[in-house]
């Protein structure tokens, strides 16, 4: 009986160990798993980020470069309205926000910690025009808000690496943990459904995005065309990156009608 008793005992003591190591997701409310602390998340961010930039062409498109930019100040003076408004301004300390249109033929977007935010000109056929660019950024700066890099990240640790700290990772396993850091943001050609909770996340970046696209400015209801358009490309033909973490499909259309009312409350042409 004491033999049987002592994995249990673990058990409990590894799973008690994580309960201080979860947080709300806002406006859901929903717990997530986050073992990794934010300040470590925003510093590996950057880094990413810069090298990432390094290693890829930017537009020299400047008045497509322009609409990113454009967009994205407004979608981020909504998302720190929308976090006064809640009270939760301190969230988004040592956020450093940066816009960047990188020339590829992916149809892809992505943002990580930080409000550091890529958009691929393969995307800017299927947005179309700045209302179309303000649902896919609301939508990708909607995951990093609600922190589901975190909660990827944290899970994939869990699983591929042990639970093992993230400077411990980097240190040791550094390849290993760069790799599931860029699959966790969807950057890059390697990325694949990594969670069981993926199509949760992205009900909850669709929301998210609704409200924030709308306190910028841009009708909400145009995200039912994005998504179409985006849903349309599926049809015949292997889906872009974009889609390969980002399901577009009758639920999702169907979420979105659903939320708009309440996005449409924010909206104010």
């Amino acid at each position: 009986m004491k033999a049987n008793k002592f994995p249990l005992l673990l058990i409990i003591l590894f799973v008690s160990s994580l309960l201080p190591s979860c947080s709300s997701v806002v406006l859901t409310g929903r717990k997530q798993l986050s073992l990794i602390p934010s300040s470590q998340m925003m510093s590996m961010s950057y880094q990413q980020y810069d090298e990432f930039l390094k290693s890829n062409k930017l537009s020299t498109n400047g008045q497509q470069t322009e609409m990113v930019k454009t967009v994205g100040a407004k979608i981020k003076t909504a998302v720190e309205m929308y976090f006064n408004q809640q009270g939760m301004a301190s969230a988004l300390d040592g956020y450093s926000w940066e816009f960047n249109l990188i020339d590829s033929p992916e149809a892809n977007a992505w943002c990580m910690p930080g409000g550091k935010v890529v958009i691929y000109t393969g995307i800017l056929p299927i947005t179309q025009d700045a209302t179309g660019l303000a649902v896919v950024m609301g939508h990708e700066i909607g995951h990093a808000i609600a922190e589901h890099g975190n909660e990827r990240m944290s899970q994939a640790m869990m699983t591929e690496l042990g639970g093992m700290a993230l400077a411990v990772a980097l240190q040791e396993k550094p390849e290993q943990t760069q790799q599931l850091w860029l699959t966790a943001y969807g950057v890059g050609s390697q990325v694949g459904v990594m969670l069981p909770f993926s199509r949760l996340h992205e009900g909850e970046a669709d929301r998210l995005g609704l409200i924030f696209m709308a306190m910028a400015g841009y009708d909400p209801n145009q995200a039912l065309n994005f998504w179409q358009r985006m849903a349309n490309m599926k049809s015949g033909q292997a889906p872009p990156e974009f889609l390969s973490t980002h399901p577009s499909d009758a639920t999702r259309i169907k979420n979105i009608k659903k939320w708009l009312p309440e996005a449409m409350q924010y909206y104010k042409p």
